[in-house]
């Protein structure tokens, strides 16, 4: 077997793993966080990360061709729409009343800048 060969499937078991641990990360931030902002952050960011290992895990597997520049672009898609819609989905939340819990977050940026007391 050809060690650039057996080195590049290891190189992408590697990345498959590390992007299936921001997977597990991400769920468990879901499922621990206790506000809809905490939840949100967590999810966006390793969610981003564990997307982008995989796809470069199939983009090493496969090898460089047409397909590994189509799948690049869903990288870059996923890294410009998910803190987009993340910051999106936070700003209404807000807007239709959810705060943030105090324990957690000792100010809201947003409601000073509008104005309000946040006390």
């Amino acid at each position: 077997m050809n060690i650039l060969l057996l080195l590049r499937n290891i190189i992408s078991i590697i990345l498959l793993g590390v992007g299936t641990f921001f997977f597990l990360i991400g769920f468990i931030g879901l499922n621990r966080f206790q506000d809809t902002f905490t939840r949100l952050h967590a999810t966006t960011k390793c969610d981003t990360l564990g997307s982008g290992s995989i796809i470069l895990s199939i983009i090493l597997y496969q090898g460089i061709d047409f397909t590994s520049l189509k799948l690049i672009l869903i990288i870059l898609f996923v890294i410009i729409s998910t803190p987009t819609t993340a910051h999106i989905i936070s700003k209404g939340a807000h807007k239709y009343g959810i705060k943030p819990l105090k324990e957690i977050t000792k100010f809201d940026r947003y409601e000073e800048l509008k104005g309000g007391d946040n006390k």
